[in-house]
Order: structure tokens, then sequence, then C-alpha cells
């Protein structure tokens, strides 16, 4: 059968599930269309990939997109997916973490999406600093600064109303460090059900991975193939790919398979949650099609632990403020939050 035709029984895809007990599927599709993809393409591909058995859609307002997506969820909708066997996500940007915008913006949102509700939304950064879309990687905001907990609580409280007042049924956290998730699970009256963050083979972050794991939060985790399709301003010369390592490749030789596919496998079986992009169908369903069967043996997936390179490939440059050394200034390398 042409995998184009082939349709993914929903119910086979694994789950992962909240600490309010509800589950997540584990494995979604991505939105962000790098600047390579227009908004029509991508709502084309939500379409195909939800009538193809995919009930887990990653979105966020500084995508651009929503509306368009919005569109293509009321057309599976009406074709017979039910709301509730659906999982859509969206993402609060930098700039409209005032208290104020929190719950506009949010509504903005589902008015875009043409939902009731978010299943889960998240604050797309830790920082209020915002850069526009599709800016190289020395562009800076001269009003950025560092992450100042109190800052986030306030804007987090708001995330909390959006709950209290059925907006959302899930809150959490996206592109955090193990320092910054104690603060927050100290002080959080409704705890995070996931953190966004990325993770494929070659940057596995096994010290926040864990904390996640520990403490109830599911990992979901964006570029997990090693985002070959990334902005300019994301790549740099040192970066390594996933794709093309040996381990990887083995693998796929033996499963005959695309070595996308193998990453997709060993992120579902370790017990993440992928979020995959692509606007082609033989791709999205084949990567849907990997979490269902054929399952990586043991010491494959030891295999892949061990290769492990530490590579950030979104390092967040754009993000950085005036007196910032560097990148690792976001992620916090010596166990401590940077204050400046």
């Amino acid at each position: 059968m042409d995998i184009l035709l082939e349709k993914i029984d929903p119910n086979l895809v694994p789950k992962r599930k909240t600490h309010t007990g509800a589950d997540i599927p584990g494995i979604g599709l991505g939105t962000f269309g790098s600047d390579r993809f227009t908004a029509d393409e991508i709502a084309a591909a939500v379409l195909g990939a939800i009538e193809h058995g995919y009930r887990h859609i990653d979105c966020a307002m500084v995508y651009g997109n929503e509306k368009q997506i919005g569109i293509s969820l009321q057309k599976a909708m009406a074709g017979g997916v039910k709301r509730n066997e659906l999982w859509v996500t969206s993402k609060l940007w930098n700039n409209k973490h005032a208290e104020e915008d929190v719950i506009p913006t949010c509504r903005q949102t589902l008015k875009d999406l043409q939902l009731e509700y978010l299943d889960l939304y998240l604050i797309h950064w830790p920082f209020p600093n915002h850069h526009a879309p599709g800016v190289d990687v020395d562009s800076r905001d001269p009003h950025a600064i560092p992450y100042i907990h109190e800052n986030y609580m306030k804007t987090w409280r708001q995330m909390e109303k959006l709950v209290e007042l059925g907006l959302v049924r899930h809150i959490g956290s996206s592109n955090m460090t193990v320092p910054k998730l104690k603060l927050l699970m100290r002080d959080a009256k409704i705890k995070p059900a996931a953190n966004e963050m990325e993770l494929h083979p070659h940057f596995q972050q096994p010290e926040l991975f864990n904390y996640c794991i520990s403490n109830g939060i599911v990992p979901i985790g964006f570029s997990p193939i090693g985002s070959p399709t990334r902005p300019d301003r994301d790549k740099t010369p040192e970066d390594t790919v996933d794709l093309e390592d040996p381990v990887i490749l083995k693998i796929a030789k033996r499963l005959n398979v695309h070595p996308a596919v193998v990453c997709v496998k060993w992120a579902v079986q370790r017990g993440q949650v992928p979020i995959p992009f692509s606007i082609h169908p033989r791709e999205y369903v084949s990567n849907l099609k990997s979490v269902t069967e054929n399952p990586l043996s043991d010491d494959e997936m030891k295999e892949i632990a061990g290769i492990d390179k530490n590579d950030r490939l979104i390092k967040g440059q754009v993000f950085l403020w005036e007196s910032a050394k560097d990148w690792r200034d976001l992620w916090d390398m010596d166990g401590t939050i940077t204050k400046g």
C-alpha cells in the first residue's frame, strides 16, 4: 500500500500521562515553518496529518499561521474527528508576558484556532525578549533582560487563571532549565504539565529530562531529528548532524527506514513526546507509523544513549541582553541562573 494512502489508527500511538491524568498523544506535528514554508502549506499538512491519524498538533502565535490552522482543525472536526480526541498546544510569545496581556493573547489564539479551549498552553521562552520574524543571528532586542523569577511568576499566575477560566486545560513551560524549573515548581499553584525543549540523539539533556520525569512534567521534544530546516541564524559551523551519525545509520539500515524514523522511535521509546515537522505526507505519515511498530531493541537504545554530543542547535542568541557574555548565559550552564 502506498504510504500516502495509509491511515494510522490513533489508538495505536503511545500516550504520555500528565499529572492530572490526561493522556497526551506520544507524537505531535510541529507547525513552525522556519521561514521556509507558507502558512497555507503548514495548514494543509495539519489537515492531512489529522486525516492520517495524528491527534496532537503543536502551535504557537509567533509562527504566524494559527488562523490557517484553525480552518484545518474545523475541517478535520467536520470530517468526524471529535474535539476531545485532539490535543492542541499553543504558546505565549515573549512580548506578551505582561500580566494584562496573557489572557487576551490566549483568547486571540483561541479565536484564530477556532477552539473553545486549548489542551496545553506554554510560556514559549522564559524571557520577555522579543525579536521580529526572520531576523538574523546578530539581532538584539534593546530592552532584553535576563530571567527574573518574580516577573515570570506574575506571568504564570495569569496562566493559572486561564485554567480557572476554562480556556486552557493544562499549562506548561518551554525552553527552561533545571534551576528555573525548580523555582517554578516551588512557587506554582498549578504545576506545569509539560516542558517543551530541544531533544534529539545528539542533544539528550539527561539532567533536564530526568528532572521532568521525576517531577511529573511531560518532556516534549522539539527538533527531534536535529532540525535540518531550522532558520539559518540557528546554524553554526560546529553543529553535528544526527541523521548522519553512524549509529543512527546502522539502525536505519537494519529497519530499512529513513534515519529520521530512528530518531523519532528513540524519542518515543525513551519517554518524551517528539514534535517532528514536515509538510510532506510521506514524511509525516512515516513518522507516525514508526511509533506503532518495530521498536528499537534495548541494545539499540543504549547505543543511541551513547552518542549524545551535548550539541544544542537552537542556541537562542537573539534573546541575549546587553550584559550577557554569549548564548550560554541563557541556559544556566553552571547550574545557577545567570542574573546579568
